[in-house]
């Protein structure tokens, strides 16, 4: 009886039929490159652990649902000098997820920021690292969905475990009940387990204002806030046309306050603003709001 008609069941009731493919493709190298009956078996080992990976990583990247293919290869630094590259670089190597703590960003419109996050996404899905992104919007609707299906503990549950989560274009759209109890329980079940990045185009300042609840609002902006990084990108606007960066001519109605492009933790000491004063740090918190654990700057 042929080999390959008795190793072929054998191999799809184990899940392995795709070391047929290998098999063929490894009879055919040249007699030179012929190797031994042990490495020979460790080269089809080895690829079919490769194409698992790749499976994984395909499904990781799907399950992200990005939109686009943003990375940071593809992103120029260079057209603003105001984002730090060697801090954004830093984030990038994953301590977020081992730190377990958020990243905050706030841009005006067209900065490139909001390339970032889901760059920071396409650097931890090759690490092993589930990430969902999606904007506040988007997310609101799926637990509304989930709710009216039976199925939102479900995917909160599922939203609340991901190594990392992005969720893009915070305060764009205003949240209603129970959207912001949801917004709320989500953040509470990540806090100190999880990494979060949050992007906004709000100041710091606004954004408990994006919950109606301002009890929900001052409770989730706390969590976010404790020891985490945050970036502020002020300057030009990046518009790719015919290859070309254009400056906006509107200057962007955006506070100076926390500086320009740096990381820092929230806990940091209160950065100068240009006149020389000490700015105020997230002034338009309610009073009940505990101020963040003091930290230093990454260095």
């Amino acid at each position: 009886m042929n080999a390959m008609a008795q190793i072929t069941p054998l191999l799809k009731q184990l899940r392995l039929s795709e070391i047929l493919d290998s098999l063929e493709i490894r009879n055919r190298q040249p007699i030179d490159q012929k190797p031994s009956y042990r490495e020979f078996s460790a080269l089809l080992i080895q690829d079919e652990v490769a194409r698992r990976d790749n499976r994984k990583l395909a499904l990781r990247l799907r399950r992200a649902e990005f939109g686009s293919q943003k990375t940071l290869e593809g992103f120029h630094f260079s057209f603003d000098p105001t984002i730090n590259q060697a801090q954004t670089m830093n984030l990038a190597t994953c301590r977020l997820m081992e730190e377990r703590v958020s990243a905050l960003m706030v841009d005006p419109t067209g900065t490139g920021k909001g390339h970032i996050p889901p760059a920071l996404g396409h650097e931890a899905i090759p690490r092993g690292y589930y990430v969902s992104f999606a904007t506040q919007g988007k997310l609101a609707t799926q637990l509304q969905s989930a709710r009216a299906t039976h199925l939102h503990q479900r995917r909160l549950s599922t939203l609340a475990k991901v190594d990392l989560l992005i969720i893009d274009d915070f305060g764009l759209r205003p949240l209603h009940s129970p959207q912001d109890e949801d917004f709320h329980e989500l953040i509470s079940e990540r806090y100190k387990r999880r990494a979060t990045v949050v992007r906004s185009n709000l100041e710091f300042s606004e954004w408990v204002e994006a919950l109606p609840n301002r009890l929900c609002g001052a409770a989730v902006i706390d969590r976010l806030g404790h020891s985490a990084y945050r970036a502020v990108i002020e300057g030009k606007s990046y518009r790719a046309e015919g290859g070309q960066l254009q400056k906006d001519s509107k200057e962007p109605s955006f506070a100076r306050a926390f500086g320009k492009g740096r990381f820092s933790h929230l806990g940091a000491s209160r950065p100068r603003c240009p006149t020389g004063r000490a700015c105020k740090r997230l002034s338009r918190f309610p009073a009940q709001v505990s101020e963040p654990e003091q930290s230093s700057p990454i260095t």
